[in-house]
This record gives C-alpha cells, structure tokens and sequence, in this order.
C-alpha cells in the first residue's frame, strides 16, 4: 500500500512469540469475529461464475463497493476484495470465486447476526439482477475442479500447484469447499493454551454438529461432511489437530516452533508475491532464502506465514475455530454462539476441559479421522458424538445465560443455539437431511440442492 510504514525486521524469537502474543486482551474487550463463505453459481443453470464478464465475480464487487462506499483491495490491476468502512470487516474472493465475509470483531453474538443478514440481504439484492445466486453447503456438489474458473490471484498461483505435491485434495479445499468460522480472543498465554485445547478437542464435535457436505462430483459422497475430509488429504505439514499444543510448555513459542518447521508459500515485496513454496522460514531467518539472497524477514512477513497455516484451530492474534462446513442462512450465528459460550465463560470452559482432559492424542486423532464419515453417530469410547455434542450445547447454553446480551425484545444470545438444538432433538445433520431428500422427493436430481441450499 502506497505510503504504508514499512514493517520491522524480525530481530529475535521475542518479535516471533510477540507477533501473537499481543493479541492478549483483558476480558471486558474480548470480541467475537464471524467469517463465513458461500459458493456463486449462475442461478439459469447453476454453473460457476467467472471473474470477468458483466455479471461476474468483478462485477459483483464493484456493485458491493457501489452501493456501501467500501475502499477496493486489488492484486496487481485485479479487484480481489473490498474493506468496507468504519471498520466494518471485509470481503475476500477464495480460490473458486467463493465469496468471504470477514466481519467485524463484535461484543455480542447480537450484533454478529445482524451484520450477518445485512450483508447477506445487500449480497442477494445485487446478484438477483445479475442472475447469480449463492450457496451454503460445505463442498459444491457438482463441479470439478476444471470447471472453476480461477480467480487472479497471486497467492492462489502459488498454493494450487504446491498442494498437488502434498496432498491428493488440496485443490478441492481450495475451488471446492466453503466454512463458517469463529474467531475468538483470549486474555493472556494461560488462557490461550487453555482455550486452545478445548477447542482443538471439540473441534471434530463442532464438525459433526454442523456437517453439510454430503455430495461431490453429482452424486452423494460416502462422507457427511466431504469438505472435512478434504482437509485430511490437503497437507500433513500445515493440517491436523496439533497434538503438541497438549503437551507440557505449550505457549506461544512451541507455536512458533511449529510454524517455523511448516514450509514457506510465498513473501510479498512491493504488492509482488515472491514464490517460495516448499522454504524454510528457519532459513529466511538466516538470510538464507534462495528466492531473496541476504534478505531476512519482517514482522509482516511472519504473519504472512502464519496465515498459511490450516490446522483445526488455528493461533494468530485470536483463535480461529475452523472445523465446520458453511451452511444455511439462520445457521451461520449457531457456530460462533457454540463456541462463545464455551470458550468466553470461565465456568463453561473449565467444565469443558474437565470433559476432555483425559482424551489421548491418538482419541482425538481418530475422532477427527471418523466424523467426516459419520458425524454425530461417530461412536467415542461408551458414548456417541451426539452425546458430547449434547453437553456442549448445554455449557455453551449456560456461558451464554450467564453473558446476559439482550436484543430489543429480551433475548439473550442462547437463541442463536436453536439449531444445534434442533439437530440433536432429530439426531439428523443437515447433510443427512440432504441425503434423504436426494433418495426421495428430488428422485436423484441433484439440481434441486442449489435451490434448497440458496441463500
């Protein structure tokens, strides 16, 4: 960005360790970050949009940036984002067009799922003439991945080809798949490392609970949530439930740890990205970047970095909880409400971890392994996940009560549970419910998802 100050150089392990560190907050200014994404399909034949054209994916930010004033992001001479003003979060294009709302950092789920059906309600009123729709569900239920247009940017040109050497599925996360996602602040190294392990525990409930990805390639999948699937062949290096954050001496510089063995994407130097894939940050540290001989990084380059990487939760800042599949619009606020009331209440945290403090690594391995498949009827040693889930929702239901944030007709944000509720009143997922619909009143045509899915 023209005019910005440029960012520090990483002098010591400290500007490492502190470049999360100072996200800490004290509790009274903790925040939640909603960030969901959703597929954009032409609605006359339900194939993907394009970037360009006059009713593209270009088309549809500048009619965003149009009508709300927000200041364009741009890749090169491309619009790839928006950031939209007062501080009102932004909008990203993922790999395959899928559209991102980044929001704000808010002080009650309240305000969450209003800035949710603003942006949703302006989104629709733009793409209706534009003959686009959008779609919640986990993976696209029928395009390959040489059906998605790409869109231009740079970072993507580097990731795409690197994740074919990694993994066999890196590519279908990347043009296939959309997630509903919780950010979350913590006050200090304590309270993150505890936060983190609970939700790394729970994390594959979560994904259980909102599984709604049953179908790929036209047809039903053998999996509930394929996107969660997805992730297990992606990238072994930057994937996975961390199992060392359950070790003694977690904190931020085992975390760092961590991320300095992932390899490298990419560094950024004047709006340019620089390929790197498959580098050692060990080595940029050094100077020993074969793409930037005797340069050594900057602050901003580490969080480049630690954006690329993709476990369950993952650390910046905050803590991202990312294990869920997108889904419909009255479901996108019950994500970040399960999590609230779990992670931002002392009692319900505490009783959380009392709940899974005894799970080995190789448990939470196998859960994490078995929920794509199965989801809330994934057996757990005497119990299913519908039964963990269960308890979940009810500390989450208590840390909510206890938050006490009324909206104008004196509901608290426990409302905003109604779905989880109401699948495990069913001990059917969504994705389930798809399936059935699929097998019976839509008699296999898979063209009726893109209506029932449509926001």
């Amino acid at each position: 960005m023209p005019g910005a100050k440029p960012s520090p150089q990483i002098e010591s392990r400290a500007d490492l360790i502190e470049a999360m560190a100072r996200g800490a907050k004290p509790k009274d200014t903790w925040r939640v970050g909603t960030e969901h994404e959703k597929f954009v399909f032409y609605r006359k034949d339900n194939s993907p949009v394009p970037y360009e054209g006059s009713n593209g994916i270009r088309a549809l930010l500048e009619g965003v940036m149009d009508r709300t004033g927000s200041s364009p992001i741009h890749d090169g001479d491309a619009l790839i984002g928006l950031e939209q003003p007062n501080g009102g979060g932004s909008i990203s294009l993922e790999p395959g067009g899928q559209f991102e709302l980044s929001g704000a950092p808010l002080r009650t789920l309240h305000e969450t799922c209003v800035e949710t059906n603003q942006h949703l309600k302006l989104m629709r009123a733009i793409a209706e003439p534009l003959g686009i729709g959008f779609l919640g569900l986990g993976a696209i239920p029928t395009w390959s991945v040489a059906d998605i247009p790409k869109m231009p940017k740079s970072r993507y040109a580097i990731m795409g080809p690197y994740m074919e050497k990694v993994g066999t599925l890196g590519t279908s996360m990347m043009f296939r798949s959309c997630t509903v996602q919780a950010n979350l602040d913590f006050s200090d190294e304590a309270d993150m490392v505890k936060k983190l392990r609970v939700s790394l525990a729970l994390q594959p409930v979560a994904t259980a609970l909102f599984a709604n990805s049953p179908f790929i390639d036209g047809k039903p999948s053998p999996y509930l949530s394929f996107r969660s699937q997805i992730w297990l062949d992606t990238d072994p290096d930057r994937t996975g439930m961390i199992p060392f954050a359950f070790e003694d001496g977690m904190g931020f510089e085992r975390y760092a740890d961590y991320a300095l063995d992932v390899p490298m994407y990419f560094v950024v130097r004047e709006g340019r990205y620089i390929n790197c894939a498959g580098e050692s940050f060990r080595a940029f540290l050094g100077g020993q970047l074969p793409q930037l001989p005797g340069e050594k990084p900057t602050i901003k380059d580490w969080e480049d970095h630690l954006s690329t990487l993709f476990p369950e939760v993952r650390l910046k800042q905050y803590l991202e909880m990312r294990g869920a599949d997108a889904g419909p619009w009255q479901e996108l606020c019950a994500l970040p409400a399960l999590w609230t009331g779990l992670l931002y209440d002392s009692a319900a945290l505490d009783a959380a971890w009392e709940m899974v403090k005894d799970w080995t690594a190789e448990e939470r391995d196998a859960l994490r392994r078995a929920v794509p498949r199965s989801a809330i009827h994934t057996p757990f040693r005497n119990e299913t996940v519908a039964d963990i889930g269960a308890r979940m929702l009810e500390l989450a239901r208590g840390g909510l009560a206890r938050r006490a944030n009324l909206n104008w007709e004196g509901e608290d944000e426990t409302i905003f549970l109604a779905p989880i509720a109401e699948t495990l009143r069913t001990g059917k997922t969504a994705a389930e419910d798809l399936v059935d619909l699929y097998k019976g009143e839509w008699q296999g045509d898979i063209s009726r998802v893109f209506e029932r899915a449509a926001f």
